[in-house]
Order: structure tokens, then sequence, then C-alpha cells
């Protein structure tokens, strides 16, 4: 038998035993009808998707000396702690979540936002300099710059002079945008609308990095922006969203006059929560008349 074909035996019978112990065999009929649709040669078993167990409460650790403070310590952090060894090496699902999370963080950088997500909100679609996803990674200047179209397409499409522009990027994470942009939005709008400020024509920037909303301010000249922009995925997250906010964005503009509310996700801040949140900042901002450093709220 090949190596390969070896390791891949393996990993199927661990998972088999794994999905004995937590679920209940799937019923006999969705076998039958699953067998059938299967090209001859195929394994049709039905494996659990260990990316959706909470490692949190995954105690793997067999008869600890003080239960109570591992299952304490484990709900302290997400972090991959108390995982437990096989001799001097880490378990096989162990490895194969570690695995599968880290290639759900490379899906959430390289993976593009779909076009109908920028269809359902409405955005004007805007890109940076950067001409694909290979330079936007090693060009992090050309992500803080528009294309000379983009600018084009700024200038005709977009409300100028507003309170807030809105800004909604890809940045390292399609997943984040995606995942919390759809319930963040709406409660950010209506959000505006109950402190009374009035919003310019919401865009999304292709490629983009945070600084793009310098020059989109250089452009529309606001009074205040905010950019939706994904965060570097971890293996605890690939679903994190960042909002910066800018009083008076311009080019030259200083990272330490941008005020910043991270770690919005399922796990951290939900995104209707800051969506809430994000309002009355926008607000005191506008009050104020200062953001990052020169603002406290």
């Amino acid at each position: 038998m090949a190596l390969e074909d070896n390791i891949k035996l393996i990993v199927e019978q661990v998972l088999n035993q794994i999905n004995e112990k937590n679920k209940e065999l799937v019923p006999a009929p969705v076998q039958q009808e699953k067998k059938t649709a299967c090209p001859a040669g195929t394994d049709e078993t039905i494996l659990d998707d260990i990316t959706q167990v909470d490692l949190q409460k995954y105690l793997q650790v067999p008869n600890p000396v003080n239960g109570d403070f591992y299952r304490e310590m484990k709900k302290a952090t997400p972090a991959r702690i108390g995982v437990w060894r096989a001799g001097t090496r880490p378990l096989t699902d162990t490895l194969l979540r570690f695995r599968a999370d880290h290639a759900t963080a490379q899906d959430a950088v390289l993976n593009d936002v779909s076009e109908e997500f920028i269809q359902d909100f409405d955005l004007v679609k805007l890109q940076s300099a950067c001409r694909d996803k290979d330079e936007f990674l090693t060009r992090p200047d050309l992500g803080r710059k528009l294309s000379p179209e983009s600018v084009e397409t700024l200038g005709k499409m977009a409300k100028a002079g507003a309170e807030l522009q809105i800004i909604i990027a890809d940045g390292l994470s399609s997943t984040a945008v995606e995942t919390n942009v759809p319930d963040l939005l709406p409660a950010l709008l209506q959000g505006l609308s109950n402190v009374g400020v009035s919003v310019g024509t919401p865009v999304f920037v292709k490629y983009g990095r945070v600084a793009v909303m310098d020059c989109i301010g250089e452009e529309l000249k606001p009074q205040a922006a905010i950019m939706l922009i994904g965060e570097r995925p971890g293996l605890g997250t690939a679903e994190s969203l960042s909002a910066y906010l800018a009083y008076n964005p311009r080019a030259g503009m200083l990272e330490s006059e941008r005020t910043v509310v991270s770690n919005i996700h399922k796990g951290g801040t939900p995104p209707s929560e800051a969506g809430a949140h994000l309002s009355s900042v926008v607000k005191a901002i506008l009050e104020r008349k200062a953001s990052g450093v020169n603002f406290s709220f």
C-alpha cells in the first residue's frame, strides 16, 4: 500500500472513531441513497466537520490532575491549550483541526468578495492601484491608493461633502466582510439615522488597505469617514472585522488620527451590536471634530 493511501486510511479510521463518539450514525435510508449516487470505489462515509467543534469546550486531556482548573483554563482563551498528545506528537484530530483552520485562514485571504455581495448592498465598486491579489499581498503601498479609473468612477457616482462616508474593503479577509457586514451595515445605518447623521454613497474597494480611505476623503471631502475592513485572519477565527474612523480624512493623515473598533465577529463584538455602537462613536467624532489620539469616547 502506498504511503499516501496508508495515511488516508489512518485518518479516516480516526475520524470514524470520533464520529461514533460524538454523533449518532446517519440513518440507513440516507446512507443507502448516497451509495447509489456515489461512483464505484468511493467512500460515502459522512464525517463531522471538525471546524465546528468549539475548542474551548473540547477537552482532550484524559483524567486531568485538576479537572476544574483545566476546564476554567480552556474557557479563558480560544488558544490551542490542553490538546494532549500521542507520544511526542499531537493527536491526529488536533493536527487535522490545525490544518483545517489554516486552510480557512488562507481562503479568507485569497478569495474575493463576491459580485453578488456588492450588488446586494448597492455599493459603488472601486479598486485600489493593485492589479491583482498577488500585487495586493506584496505591495501594501498600492493598496493605499485608488486606481485612476476608480478616482474617475468616484467623482461620477459618489456624493461629495457628506457628513459621513462609508467605505467597505476586503482587506485581508473577504470572509470577515461577507459574514459581518450584512448585520453590521443595517444596524449602523439605522443608528446614524437615529442620531441625525447623513451618509454619502457607500463604496466598496477591492484590494483595499486602511489608508485608501484617505484618498477617498481627499476626493469627496466628507466631514468623517468609516472603513469596514477584514482583519488578518488567524487560526482562532477568519471572520474578524475592524472599523476605522477618521475625522477630516485626507492625504497624509497620520495613523494615530484614526479611531479603531476591532474584533467584530460572533466570538467578539457581535456585528449588529458593533453597528449600533459605531453610530454613537461617529456622532461623538463629528461633535468633537476629532478622531484617534485627539478623541476620547
